[in-house]
């Protein structure tokens, strides 16, 4: 059985080659039955928000709403509750099955045991 994976996005539109890989990586991961989740920080916390994956635009990569849609389907979604308050989004603007918590959670996440942590 695969060990939870934790992946922490740290960029969005600005830097989309590293915000795509960081999605496709999490996407690949849940595939192969990992249980995944997936942070999203900075910039990418839009992606949370209906209607910004579909947006996002990288020549030659799988859709991120596609990738976004494979996590949430079998794996948790959290946007950075800091990020999200600089970005005025609150639990009412993010979409179904993502939520909002802090660092205390991120913590306790990637220090259980066997938990593999990739921050992109």
């Amino acid at each position: 059985m695969p060990r939870k994976l934790v992946v922490k996005v740290t960029a969005g539109a600005e830097d989309a080659e590293r915000c795509n890989q960081a999605f496709t990586v999490a996407a690949a991961a849940t595939t192969a039955g990992a249980e995944v989740s997936l942070w999203l920080t900075g910039e990418s916390a839009w992606y949370g928000v209906p209607g910004r994956a579909q947006q996002f635009s990288l020549p030659l990569a799988t859709p991120l709403v596609d990738l976004l849609g494979l996590v949430l389907a079998d794996g948790t979604v959290t946007v950075c509750s800091q990020c999200a308050a600089r970005r005025q989004i609150t639990e009412a603007d993010v979409m179904p099955g993502v939520r909002i918590a802090g660092a205390a959670v991120f913590a306790e996440e990637i220090l259980a045991d066997g938990v593999q942590a990739l921050v992109y």
